[in-house]
């Protein structure tokens, strides 16, 4: 009776909680307390996440009910990994790029193939890049405009959604693009897109739909919907904003298919280190 009694307060605890939107699809394991990207992936069933700097350097498989599957141990350093992506193929990329002093010298993103994927440790290559606008590591502090969390693949290159540390203007974010080929490049600035100025509002990760119809940007405070667009000038189309009623560190987004995305916060307070689910039209 008294473990009937437990469960019964845990599903009364969950229901009355307030995630406004946001459909509850599970309370995530306790090694993805942190989780900072998260991505569907091509060729395979399972739902791919990390976590972000100072954790182990594993991708993490789990089912849709949010359990752990399959853990890879990938050859590289977790530096500060902040998003995930994949390709047609089935391949995904890790970005280590997070960058919170504007300082770092060795931003990359980390190539884990898809025929890795079926092993315990996983062999990568690495995409080497730097900012075409920034001279000095680190800038002065109101040009700290050089962090970044969020990326996506699209059309056999990567784009990257910088991320402000700029006091007053932290909604402001840079689209920056570099091929998705080992090789080590200068990423070329794409477009901008200032959101508001709160903290709440800088964006943390960032996807675009299986028919690449949609692009979104996630912060605390909302998700922005891009359509549109033209080419990859995501930023120059149609805004659509959700506001979030429903407020935590959210971490990771990514399409589940052209109409539902699934969104992910960090464990914090007590509060969150969830996956959620949320449609749009």
């Amino acid at each position: 009776m008294r473990k009937i009694g437990i469960i019964f307060s845990l599903l009364l605890f969950i229901s009355c909680q307030n995630f406004g939107q946001l459909k509850l699809i599970a309370d995530l394991p306790k090694d993805l307390e942190e989780v900072s990207g998260t991505e569907i992936v091509p060729k395979s069933d399972l739902i791919w996440m990390v976590n972000d700097g100072g954790n182990k350097s594993i991708l993490y498989g789990l089912n849709h009910e949010g359990e752990i599957i399959k853990e890879i141990y990938v050859k590289a350093k977790n530096h500060d990994w902040e998003d995930l992506t994949s390709d047609e193929k089935g391949n995904i990329y890790i970005g280590d790029f997070g960058n919170n002093y504007s300082k770092r010298k060795n931003l990359s993103i980390v190539i884990v193939e898809q025929n890795e994927l079926d092993e315990k440790n996983a062999e990568v290559a690495e995409i080497e890049f730097e900012y075409p606008n920034q001279n000095k590591f680190p800038p002065k502090k109101k040009d700290r405009y050089f962090d970044a969390e969020s990326f996506f693949y699209f059309n056999s290159s990567l784009y990257i959604f910088s991320k402000s540390r700029v006091k007053g203007n932290y909604g402001k974010t840079t689209l920056y693009k570099i091929p998705a080929i080992k090789g080590t490049y200068t990423a070329e600035i794409i477009g901008e897109f200032e959101n508001c100025k709160d903290v709440k509002c800088w964006i943390t990760s960032a996807d675009i739909s299986p028919n690449g119809k949609k692009v979104v940007l996630l912060s605390q405070k909302n998700i922005l919907i891009f359509t549109d667009f033209k080419g990859d000038k995501f930023l120059s189309g149609k805004v659509t904003e959700i506001e979030l009623a429903h407020r935590s560190q959210k971490e990771s987004i990514t399409f589940k298919d052209n109409n539902t995305l699934l969104i992910t916060d960090e464990k914090s307070g007590g509060t969150g280190g969830n996956l959620y689910e949320l449609k749009i039209k």
